[in-house]
């Protein structure tokens, strides 16, 4: 029987999975116009060009939504995509776009936690 606090995980999980796929694609699309939230300082500090850049990030957005998704390795995703979320934080800053990363980044460490305790 499935619990109220498994399926608050799994939704939580694919909603991540949907969210990082989904943002992994909208990178792809146009990589330059996303590489213009990184602030300068940032975007100076990058040892490739920055369509390289947010390519590589399209990349690690789409196979971290698939491993959300697929339910496997959830707590390393997890901990790798809140990395990830507060890089991003930290490298544009916050502001009304990022401020959604806020909770992205809770939630992806709900689910590292929670996928390392059932493993």
């Amino acid at each position: 029987m499935v619990t109220k606090k498994d399926a608050a995980y799994h939704i939580l999980r694919v909603g991540l999975g949907i969210t990082f796929v989904w943002i992994g694609i909208l990178i792809f699309q146009n990589p330059e116009s996303w590489g213009g939230f990184l602030q300068p300082w940032a975007a100076g500090l990058l040892p490739v060009p920055i369509k390289q850049a947010m390519i590589g990030t399209a990349i690690l957005d789409i196979l971290l939504g698939f491993l959300f998704l697929i339910d496997v390795l959830a707590w390393a995703a997890g901990l790798v995509g809140a990395i990830h979320l507060a890089i991003i934080l930290t490298t544009s800053g916050i502001d009304g776009v990022t401020v959604r990363d806020i909770g992205l980044l809770g939630a992806a460490l709900a689910v590292a936690l929670i996928a390392w305790k059932e493993k």
